[in-house]
């Protein structure tokens, strides 16, 4: 039991900080997977939508903590009980999310590695029969170091967690694992290779044949029935190949940009998904970026989701003259975790990303 105790203590304590630092590293990224899940289609909390980057902050470094406590035995009864009850209430949430079908992708590793609700629930079912170990072990779980060592060491973890959180808040993820980080080109990432898997779906068709209700299933063919045509529900059995980038648009008055935007040589891309929401010193700075880089024969627009009336009113209060263009407000959210955040493309190619609080770190 013993050894057995200390192999899961490693395992634990390992697996809890690198998800947790994960997570720590977009902060932003898992308040948005948060509010999916206290969206009114999934849990039904819309009251906790506002306090989602607030729960978000707390819970990865509680995560970070709480891996740090256990490999160094600091707290053993408080570090082991907080696991518990932390991997309880993840268990129950990939478990009504998988079986639901209610969210996709649990966030559990953020974009670093994408997990489907069914291997989000198994990983967390492990991670509970190894608690369950810890928890009847306790008296294992001795501290590493001494008293004043164990103490000082779990207090540079939990402020170091704290700082980390606080820095990539204010400027932008450590490491940038999505499809548009610098470098990617946007073109490419949008486009389906030749001979890609498709989608593999099963029809369910529904006749009523002599008074009563049939299904037949077919895997797209209509199927040859006697009867009289109700209705077909479609199941996804495989899913088909998604590119990285799958709804990302330039649009304005109807129209579509994309094509132009991506092959211009010189591009700065002013991305704020909700102008409502938009931090206003980070507006503020606007005009007088848009001023340098056109000076510097950059074409400048901006992106985001928000209406002509918002569009106006925020060009008009800022001073910007510049247009806005229409994108998918998800896909603004995963392009740059800042409001406003700025890009700048050579081509399709995103040469520089930075927050509005770096905007002195763009090289024009």
């Amino acid at each position: 039991m013993k050894i057995l105790v200390t192999v899961f203590r490693i395992l634990v304590g390992v697996l809890f900080i690198i998800s947790g630092l994960i997570k720590l590293n977009d902060p932003l990224g898992f308040s948005y997977k948060l509010q999916e899940y206290f969206s009114e289609q999934v849990l039904n909390l819309p009251a906790l939508e506002p306090y989602a980057l607030l729960i978000s902050v707390f819970v990865v470094v509680f995560e970070v903590v709480l891996g740090v406590f256990l490999l160094i035995g600091y707290k053993p009864k408080f570090t082991v009980w907080s696991l518990l009850g932390m991997i309880v209430f993840f268990t129950f949430l990939t478990f009504y999310s998988a079986y639901f079908n209610k969210v996709k992708d649990c966030g559990c590793f953020g974009d670093a590695l994408k997990l489907t609700p069914w291997e989000s629930f198994w990983k967390d079912v492990a991670l509970l029969v190894m608690i369950l170990f810890l928890f009847i072990g306790l008296k294992y779980i001795k501290p590493i170091f001494s008293t004043f060592v164990v103490t000082v060491v779990a207090l540079v973890g939990f402020l170091g967690s704290l700082w980390f959180g606080y820095h990539v808040l204010m400027h932008l993820p450590s490491k940038d694992f999505r499809p548009y980080k610098v470098g990617a080109n946007i073109n490419e990432n949008m486009i389906v290779p030749e001979g890609a898997p498709k989608a593999v779906n099963d029809y369910h068709w529904k006749f009523k044949v002599n008074g009563e209700e049939k299904i037949i299933t077919t895997r797209g063919e209509y199927p040859t029935v006697n009867g009289e045509f109700i209705g077909v529900d479609t199941e996804e059995v495989t899913p088909g190949y998604e590119p990285p980038i799958h709804d990302f648009s330039i649009e304005r008055d109807g129209e579509d940009y994309t094509e132009d935007m991506l092959n211009e040589d010189k591009l700065v891309m002013i991305v704020t998904y909700n102008l409502n929401n938009a931090e206003a010193d980070g507006l503020s700075k606007l005009s007088s970026l848009e001023k340098e880089a056109k000076a510097n024969g950059y074409k400048v627009i901006g992106m985001t989701a928000s209406g002509p009336e918002t569009q106006d009113r925020v060009k008009k209060d800022y001073s910007l003259d510049f247009d806005f263009y229409f994108c998918d407000e998800t896909a603004l959210k995963t392009i740059v975790r800042a409001s406003p955040g700025i890009l700048v493309l050579n081509n399709g190619t995103i040469t520089q990303k930075v927050h509005w609080n770096d905007l002195e770190d763009l090289k024009l």
